[in-house]
């Protein structure tokens, strides 16, 4: 901003015919070196006035059917309401039926299978960074960039938020607090948690929702001052579990309330709903603070705020018209609801029913913001722009697609496992189950019109063959391309140690290795890059006291031994050299099983 406008100061001036020779000659020098430097990149070009801010919100584990705009009669959420009326929307949007495919895929513009991500734990949910993020994008068209919540996509460098375009990170690690990536000092709060403010532990006083919105604020401000369009991404780790910390005051209301209409099945749990529904309500909450703090601003009418959710809900609740929850690919588990605010350029209550989903949000922004997609970048998402505007000729121009939503558990996926395969009128399924490794034999392929079946209700595959391998085929199509993006596709990408971007490196059981199909598992390996030669002091953590135990520490072909003695959970084995180059880090214990596996270790170079 500031160089145009000395730009535009010097050339009214020299319009206005000074005839002072040494004034003229100055101001020419300055408007001739502002321009150059704008034009050759050394000046942000961040000031054009019409770039819009933009804000995506997508609390995790919220379910389409939680707001009170998509039915919900129990669950408050005027905010969200008020947004999503103020919004044009998609109203058949897709995402994943859990939260890393989606946020690999939300922030490439791409289908997860192409970037490494194929679930959610067990070093499976690590993005290849060399994938071009949103953030990177609008960083490169002059945004500032920040990221408050939840990542779930790589905890180690080159990994992180920061290193994948986001100036600002203000997050958790790995899947959620109470997971096995935290500290475990943190003792699984939400509530005046431990957080990593850009790469450094930090203590927090507050809940956790509410100190990503507050943080979110304060950057928003920062940006203002700075006279630099934003992109806020705040991705809540709420209503995510576990629910023993939620906010006690809307606990105490859901405590008391008739929860019976949300809830499906016979034997739910009630006390779990309402913990649940206290956590939404609080996002709903943040969401109207967020909204008066941009009314306040003055920057109200050209920020764009996107309101989604990562799946479906996660428990056997209230969808709306829709079967099923969180981990199917029935339109429980993957439909989201999607609205648009953009009063600059937005009419609320526009509508398109095009089929859409979390790979359309990079075209998207980046047609908003108008911000150039580097050369050769590969995308296969869409801009929505057209369709949001309520762009009639566009709408009946817009071709008919194939979605295909498919996650399951394991290192790489099967064909035809646990997926989903939609155009505009007809679902191909195959429900064989999300936390399945192998695909079970006995699974019907389900075949259902959307047109006049939203619900799932008529299965069509033995009535229309014909249509159903239609849709195979289309299927097998995708799965061979997303699986050949790379040579060696769903390999994990190696985090890199001993690096001056972390110096300290955190291994946790999220990205460790294993080839137990059970839960964590056991007995596990981190696979790691050596930066380049370098002497590690290595520091294992255990989450109970379990010696005294003999431990050896492996970094590659180096290794050495320590001792855990009675009552202790750490152990710290000092000065390891290791060549540069790939190393698998692995800890033998004198113990068998789980109790003899950490839960981290934490590599400090010391040289």
């Amino acid at each position: 901003m500031i160089q145009f406008m000395m730009c535009k100061v010097c050339l009214f001036h020299l319009k206005a015919g000074f005839r002072t020779p040494r004034l003229y000659s100055v101001l020419l020098a300055l408007s001739i070196f502002v321009l150059v430097s704008v034009f050759s990149g050394h000046a942000s070009l961040a000031s054009d006035p019409t770039q819009p801010n933009i804000i995506v919100i997508m609390p995790d584990d919220q379910g389409y059917g939680d707001h009170g705009v998509t039915g919900n009669s129990v669950i408050r959420t005027p905010n969200i309401d008020a947004l999503a009326e103020a919004s044009a929307s998609m109203s058949d949007f897709y995402v994943c039926p859990v939260c890393s495919p989606t946020r690999a895929s939300l922030m490439t513009g791409r289908y997860h299978y192409r970037t490494r991500v194929v679930d959610t734990f067990k070093g499976r949910s690590m993005m290849e960074p060399e994938e071009v993020t949103i953030a990177e994008v609008l960083k490169d068209a002059g945004y500032a960039t920040g990221i408050f919540g939840k990542w779930h996509l790589g905890d180690n460098y080159p990994l992180r938020p920061n290193d994948q375009g986001f100036d600002e990170s203000y997050i958790h690690r790995g899947g959620g607090l109470a997971q096995p990536s935290e500290p475990i000092e943190n003792q699984r709060r939400y509530t005046n948690p431990i957080l990593f403010e850009n790469g450094k532990q930090i203590a927090t006083e507050g809940y956790c929702t509410d100190l990503y919105f507050d943080a979110a604020i304060r950057f928003i401000d920062r940006c203002r001052e700075e006279q630099k369009p934003f992109f806020v991404y705040l991705p809540t780790n709420a209503p995510h579990g576990p629910y023993h910390d939620v906010p006690a005051e809307l606990y105490e209301y859901y405590k008391n309330a008739d929860l019976k209409s949300i809830m499906v099945g016979q034997r739910g749990n009630f006390d779990q709903l309402a913990r649940i529904a206290a956590m939404i309500e609080n996002v709903d909450q943040n969401v109207g603070k967020l909204d008066q703090h941009l009314k306040s601003s003055g920057i109200f009418e050209n920020t764009i705020v996107i309101f989604l959710v990562d799946n479906g809900p996660n428990s056997m609740r209230f969808a709306g018209p829709f079967r099923g929850m969180k981990a199917t690919v029935h339109e429980g588990g993957i439909r989201s609801p999607f609205f648009v605010r953009w009063p600059k350029r937005l009419n609320a209550g526009t509508v398109s029913d095009r089929i859409a989903a979390h790979i359309d949000l990079l075209p998207t922004l980046a047609d908003a913001a108008n911000a150039k997609l580097p050369d050769g970048l590969i995308l296969d998402g869409k801009s929505l722009l057209p369709l949001l505007e309520g762009n009639k000729e566009k709408a009946r121009q817009w071709p008919d697609r194939h979605l295909v939503l498919q996650v399951h558990r394991g290192d790489q996926p099967v064909r035809y496992h646990h997926m989903a395969i939609r155009n505009q009128r007809w679902k191909l399924v195959h429900p064989s189950g999300f936390g399945k490794e192998k695909m079970p034999d006995d699974v019907p392929y389900e075949l259902y019109d959307m047109s006049k079946d939203q619900g799932e209700k008529v299965n069509l595959a033995a009535s229309r063959p014909a249509k159903l391998q239609q849709l195979l085929d289309a299927y097998d199509v995708w799965f061979d391309d997303v699986s050949t993006t790379r040579s060696d596709n769903y390999a994990p990408p190696r985090m890199v140690i001993g690096s001056d971007k972390e110096p300290v490196s955190a291994l946790t059981l999220q990205d460790w290795r294993v080839t137990n199909a059970e839960g964590w598992g056991v007995s596990g390996v981190w696979l790691v890059h050596v930066e380049r030669p370098a002497t590690f002091d290595a520091e294992i953590v255990f989450s109970q006291p379990v010696g005294p135990m003999d431990v050896s520490l492996a970094i590659g072909d180096v290794s050495q031994k320590g001792t855990l003695e009675a009552g202790q959970t750490r152990v710290m084995i000092r000065n390891i050299a290791v060549p540069r180059g790939d190393a698998d880090v692995r800890l033998v214990s004198s113990i068998n099983g789980r109790k003899g596996d950490p839960y981290q270790v934490i590599l400090t170079r010391v040289d």
